[in-house]
């Protein structure tokens, strides 16, 4: 059971990183009234300054291992108190300001702890084993993560800032059990000294950046995984607005994306076993095709066609069980002996927040194209969440290459 204590962690990380990337922006939009050019301002400057922080965060933590637990442990209460204000703000503060000094908040707490967790898997002896369970946990909590909020949010609007409170103290109390099963019960990660590198991991931030010149199999990795991280970042920003206004069906928001995050989660350990068979390479190449296959489905779909979607749903979410398994496989192979795990992944966060700030000004290019919430769907916002992605997709396989 102790992957099964490393993997827990990955719940609350994914409960708080769908509202953070998708929910947030179409509650503060419909429900608290921020207009979307603003809107998508505010969310394009806190992805980008969480962005510029990830190299950082996991350079440091490369330089402290032995402080790796507190600041995990800081990192965790700091986002529980975050999540919380994200939901909740006080109706005396202007939300669009509070959002943007929440979301630095929580993106800081978020990026700390997540990029401890992912050092600490690399380091564990096996790779495919942890990283299952990790996902598993993760795509688990993005379910909680879709049904319970679109629940609450269409229920009767006086009960909604009571049950977001519960809702704010539920996650807290999750995220204090799962760290506390990681810190107390799972596997210990090797260090730098016990890793079998012999020592050599480089021990400066030049040095850092000349060996990631030098490598590569990493280098070959960036390109693919980055257009990858766009592709996926722009229907997950736009997914509620077209859920609302293309297909008219607002109160199956959760049903959707529960179809979506389901399907990942069974995909999962299907795409692990045909790792082992065919390669991580490989099978990621057929994950991002399958993708494509389901969004050039959602293109082609208009009001009521809920069941067509919830097909692209599935199949697009059997896709992501690829997306998530399998890079993290290819960058722990990519790193070699000097690169420390904490720099590989702070350039992989780095790298997926930069597609998720640019995805982000989607919304004020499409309010500027003249797409207003609640107003209905139209060319502009299927070109933006459909079609898009698929060519990004497609661009993504072209450009992941063999190191050999």
């Amino acid at each position: 059971m102790s992957n099964a204590a490393y993997g827990l962690l990955g719940a609350p990380l994914a409960m708080a990183a769908l509202p953070l990337f998708v929910q947030l922006p179409a509650y503060y939009a419909t429900h608290l009234g921020v207009a979307l050019a603003p809107l998508g301002g505010v969310l394009f400057a806190a992805r980008l300054i969480d962005m510029l922080q990830d190299p950082l965060l996991g350079y440091l933590l490369d330089r402290a291992q032995a402080q790796r637990r507190r600041w995990m442990a800081l990192g965790a209460a700091a986002l529980a108190l975050a999540f919380a204000a994200l939901w909740l703000p006080p109706p005396a503060v202007a939300p669009g300001a509070w959002l943007a000094l929440m979301l630095v908040l929580a993106y800081g707490a978020h990026s700390l702890v997540n990029i401890a967790y992912l050092s600490w898997g690399a380091r564990l002896p096996s790779a495919l084993g942890p990283v299952a369970w990790r996902e598993g946990m993760g795509l688990a909590g993005m379910l909680a993560a879709s049904l319970i909020p679109a629940a609450i949010l269409a229920a009767d609007a006086a009960q909604v800032r009571p049950r977001l409170g519960a809702y704010s103290i539920g996650y807290a109390l999750l995220l204090l059990i799962a760290m506390f099963a990681l810190l107390r019960h799972a596997p210990s990660p090797a260090t730098s000294g016990d890793s079998g590198s012999g020592g050599n991991e480089v021990n400066s931030w030049r040095d850092t950046v000349r060996e990631v010149a030098g490598n590569r199999a990493l280098r070959l990795l960036l390109a693919p995984y980055f257009i990858n991280a766009l592709a996926v970042a722009i229907p997950a920003t736009l997914a509620l607005f077209y859920i609302d206004d293309q297909l008219g069906a607002p109160h199956l928001a959760g049903i959707f994306l529960a179809c979506y995050f389901g399907a990942a989660a069974c995909g999962l350990p299907v795409w692990t076993a045909l790792a082992r068979k065919l390669g991580p390479l490989k099978c990621w190449r057929l994950g991002m095709l399958l993708s494509v296959l389901g969004f050039c489905g959602a293109a082609l779909l208009g009001t009521g066609d809920l069941l067509p979607y919830a097909a692209v749903c599935i199949a697009a979410g059997a896709a992501l069980g690829a997306d998530l398994a399998l890079p993290p496989v290819l960058l722990a192979a990519a790193l070699g002996e000097r690169l420390g795990p904490g720099t590989g992944f702070g350039l992989f966060t780095l790298l997926g927040k930069l597609a998720l700030a640019l995805a982000g000004l989607s919304l004020p290019l499409l309010a500027w194209l003249g797409y207003q919430p609640g107003a209905g769907g139209g060319t502009h916002l299927l070109l933006a969440y459909a079609v898009l992605p698929c060519l990004l997709k497609l661009l993504a396989i072209a450009t992941l290459r063999s190191p050999t």
